[in-house]
């Protein structure tokens, strides 16, 4: 059973506007490390305080932070960033 990766409408778009070098190191980090059979929590730090509940991955500079879903065998990307502001919003 392979783990999928889904981006929220938001961090889509955040990863777009990246850039073409830094949104293809992220892509194919999620496409290598988190797209596969094995557990998801093996590359990330689990967030806390009022984060808790999501997972961090670090990408060089920037952070995909995102929700794991285990019943549905699923990764959702809710941000994507630089380092400094990926963490400033509301769950």
């Amino acid at each position: 059973m392979v783990w999928h990766v889904e981006f929220e409408a938001d961090a889509y778009r955040e990863l777009q506007r990246l850039g073409a070098d830094a949104s293809a190191r992220i892509a194919k980090f999620l496409r290598t490390r988190l797209a596969t059979p094995e557990d998801p929590r093996r590359f990330g730090q689990p967030l806390r305080a009022d984060l808790h509940g999501y997972w961090r991955y670090r990408v060089g500079d920037y952070r995909v932070v995102a929700r794991i879903i285990d019943d549905r065998v699923l990764v959702l990307v809710v941000r994507v960033g630089h380092r400094k502001d990926v963490y400033d919003f509301q769950p």
